[in-house]
């Protein structure tokens, strides 16, 4: 008898099953969500970057129309405990942030008190009733500043506003320096940023008949908020349950603790109704926390044919008045520890110092660390390029590690292993799509005639898919690297994922079904996925960190293996054959050679449940779970490259091409994958000519409070990624998966710094901060016209 072709999904470019809903206006989010007697919170923000809250005054706004309650800071004491962050570098000083404050304002945009209203225009109302005495203090928001002598300082356990420092590095680098023909310095800034996401923040708290609480948030991290939530206001944690609704973009913003979806929990167990909260779009910009902030000094040691010798780099990395919850991290591991990126660079020191301001807090946004690393690396690559007057791949070429040296652990330090790459395979295929060589003469050509194309190249790798659990907790991250998956098949073989990922547009409802459709030999059609909710789905640890498919995907992988397992038992006793005999493809488990009539996976999870003709000592059923922790993380990389023009006269960047090859391990659809390298690098295009976070130096406030301010990239901005894939699978999970999700945020940003600078080549203009606006650019050219060096 012949055997059936296997099914195959993976691999394959299916449409995103869960777009037809949103492209037809029925996607469901938390603000349309209404619920009878629903009451609405509002928040009376700080006006000032640094406060003493002399007194809070009340009365007017209780006694408003519609208003049913009022509180500040003092209300809540002893009623509710501080945020904190879950990622605490060993030795960091931890600042207290009450929930609402109490005695001091850190930020403009602080909760200072609430009002919960029957209308959110009451509520609204009602805030601008209530009096605040504040006596304003000095503020500093520069990460430089705040180190000097004499800054403002903004906790009493924080000395000189630096809440952590972190070594990393191998070799000797000083060692390396004397024996180098070069030695340059260079100071870069990774410019702050703020998570655009057309959904702003939102919560719905419901109280149930039952005492428990439903929770409806557009939470990346479901379990985790439940956690959270419970540990600060003091509910059980069975007793609350998390709904994350769709989610309008997320980008790290949403999988951090903010004091709205504490007190909207809190209200709604005073006041027994449900009570709702909505950010508006001027409220995201001033509370939402933001990305990056980060200043950074490198020293770069190098021979005369461009091979660098070492590398030495000292970080600031600015993260707002407190620490949220992943703040430690960032600046600290997840930069520095990537900082020689794509290079072989033996001799590396780095030092990062964790520095608070009087600024919204900073945290995890797409790459979190790694964008800001992979800068430093290829900052430098291309300083040492331009000093020599060598061709940028061409020194990268004399540097990059070798297909041969994988599995690899740069500069032999202690916390990076990278699993598996090839990035000379990944530069000749972008050579090959960019048309390198042809680019140079049309741009060297045009430079002739007064027109200024400038070609730019970056090479990025990281790890990402954090994970082991036991690895994770020597950081200080209480979270664990696992996560679950239950797969569950009915009696007629239709199958449901209950997975501890959390899509906000990735397309898990589509990629999870593919693997799983591979593994279990059935119809996509036949599979649906569950997420988002803590009542039906078992545990897990969510997305962040390009995790989903590497550690989520992994566990779907792993627990549809074990439904096959089982059911292939059941089929080899129904069978009467030995269970290593049965074969199963497309659906059907078969005795190859033999004339015994195959039997169905639909009748297998029929005979599951009836039970009958079960072997010995096997329970009913089909029904698996499993919690995955990965063995290590993986190591996506890639090779990006853009064509620009830069008009002197005017400043103004017009992106001509972009290529992107990319190296992510097992692609389980590849029009998927494509669209998140597309994602990131507009918003890395983003960061380099238009985004950056402006506050006043004197007094703190934040001067971009509104899309009237601060520039995001519309659909003409954007030029056509031209994408393509080099499959290098990954070791350390069963499907080689390494993560995508960030790759374009951590390319494009010096993918574009470098295409500018050879642009602006024939004015000498050696180093430009993002973002690259036309101004900044326009400036540039001045000063060098006049004879100013940079």
């Amino acid at each position: 008898m012949t055997e059936a072709a296997a099914i195959r999904y993976m691999g394959q470019p299916l449409r995103r099953r869960e777009d037809f809903k949103f492209i037809t206006g029925k996607g469901r989010y938390t603000d349309d969500m209404k619920s009878p007697g629903m009451l609405h919170m509002a928040i009376l923000r700080s006006p000032h970057a640094h406060a003493v809250i002399k007194h809070v005054d009340l009365s007017t706004a209780q006694s408003a129309p519609g208003v049913h309650l009022v509180l500040s800071g003092a209300d809540l004491i002893g009623k509710m405990g501080s945020i904190e962050p879950n990622w605490v570098i060993p030795g960091t000083k931890v600042p207290d942030r009450p929930v609402v404050a109490v005695d001091r304002v850190r930020f403009v945009g602080e909760c200072v008190a609430v009002v919960v209203a029957e209308t959110q225009a009451l509520a609204h109302d009602a805030v601008g009733l209530i009096e605040v005495d504040y006596e304003t203090l000095p503020a500093v928001i520069d990460e430089e500043a705040a180190i000097r002598e004499g800054a403002p300082q903004l906790h009493d356990n924080v000395p000189k506003n630096i809440t952590t420092l972190y070594k990393i590095g191998g070799g000797d680098y000083k060692k390396a320096a004397s024996e180098a023909d070069h030695v340059i310095k260079l100071r870069v800034i990774n410019n702050r940023l703020i998570p655009t996401c057309m959904e702003t923040r939102s919560i719905l708290a419901e109280p149930n008949v039952d005492g428990t609480l439903t929770v409806n948030i557009q939470s990346q991290v479901p379990h985790m908020h439940r956690r959270w939530i419970a540990d600060t206001v003091r509910i059980p944690e069975h007793q609350i349950r998390i709904v994350a609704p769709d989610i309008g973009g997320g980008f790290g913003a949403k999988m951090h603790l903010y004091p709205e979806e504490l007190l909207c929990p809190y209200l709604a167990r005073q006041l027994g109704v449900p009570v709702k909260w909505w950010e508006s779009r001027s409220e995201s910009h001033q509370s939402t926390n933001h990305g990056r902030a980060h200043t950074e000094t490198i020293e770069v040691a190098f021979r005369n044919d461009g091979k660098i010798l070492g590398l030495r780099v000292e970080t600031l990395g600015n993260v707002g008045a407190y620490l949220s919850n992943m703040a430690s991290g960032g600046p600290t591991v997840n930069t520095v520890n990537f900082g020689t990126g794509t290079y072989k660079i033996d001799n590396y020191e780095a030092f990062s110092r964790v520095v608070v301001t009087n600024t919204v807090p900073v945290d995890a946004y797409r790459g979190y660390g790694r964008p800001e690393g992979g800068y430093i690396a290829e900052r430098a690559i291309d300083a040492v390029a331009r000093h020599l007057k060598l061709d940028q791949v061409e020194v990268r070429k004399r540097n990059f590690i070798q297909r041969a040296d994988f599995p690899h652990r740069p500069y032999n330090g202690p916390a990076v292993i990278y699993d598996s790459g090839n990035y000379q395979g990944l530069l000749a295929k972008a050579l090959e799509t960019f048309k390198y060589d042809e680019r140079i003469a049309e741009r060297d050509q045009l430079r002739s005639q007064g027109r200024y194309r400038g070609i730019g190249v970056a090479a990025y790798t990281h790890m990402c898919g954090m994970a082991p659990s036991r690895r994770l907790s020597l950081m200080g991250f209480n979270r664990g690297g696992w996560e679950s998956a239950r797969v569950s098949i009915d009696s007629s073989g239709r199958a449901t994922i209950f997975s501890g990922s959390m899509s906000q547009g990735h397309g898990h409802n589509t990629s999870l079904a593919q693997i799983a459709a591979d593994v279990l030999q059935i119809p996509i059609e036949s599979i649906d996925i569950v997420q988002g909710d803590t009542r039906q789905v078992q545990a897990g640890h969510g997305t962040f960190n390009s995790r989903s498919m590497a550690v989520g995907g992994s566990s779907v992988h792993v627990t549809s293996q074990r439904i096959v397992a089982k059911a292939r038992k059941i089929a080899a006793s129904m069978l009467e054959v030995d269970e290593k005999d049965v074969s199963y493809r497309a659906g059907e488990f078969s005795v190859p050679g033999t004339d015994i009539a195959p039997l169905s996976f639909g009748k297998i999870a029929r005979m599951a449940y009836v039970g009958h003709k079960l072997p010995d000592g096997m329970e009913p059923g089909l029904d698996e779970t499993t919690f995955y922790d990965p063995a290590g993380m993986g190591s996506p990389s890639g090779i990006h490259m853009a064509y620009i023009e830069v008009d002197p006269e005017t400043g103004m960047v017009d992106i001509l091409d972009y290529v992107a090859v990319d190296d992510v391990g097992t692609i389980i659809n590849p029009l998927l994958a494509a669209g998140q390298i597309h994602g990131g690098v507009v918003q890395g295009i983003a960061q380099a000519l238009y985004e950056e976070v402006s506050y006043d130096p004197d007094t703190g406030q934040l001067m971009t409070g509104s899309l009237l301010d601060y520039a995001v990239p519309r659909a003409e901005h954007v030029p056509n990624i031209r994408s393509s894939f080099q499959e290098t699978p990954s070791p350390t999970n069963p499907i080689g998966v390494k993560g995508v999700g960030e790759s374009g945020s951590i390319a494009a940003p010096p993918c574009m710094v470098h295409a500018v600078l050879d642009a602006l080549s024939p004015f000498e203009i050696l180093h430009l901060d993002m973002p690259m606006t036309p101004p900044r650019i326009w400036s540039a050219v001045q000063q060098a016209r006049a004879g100013v060096t940079q």
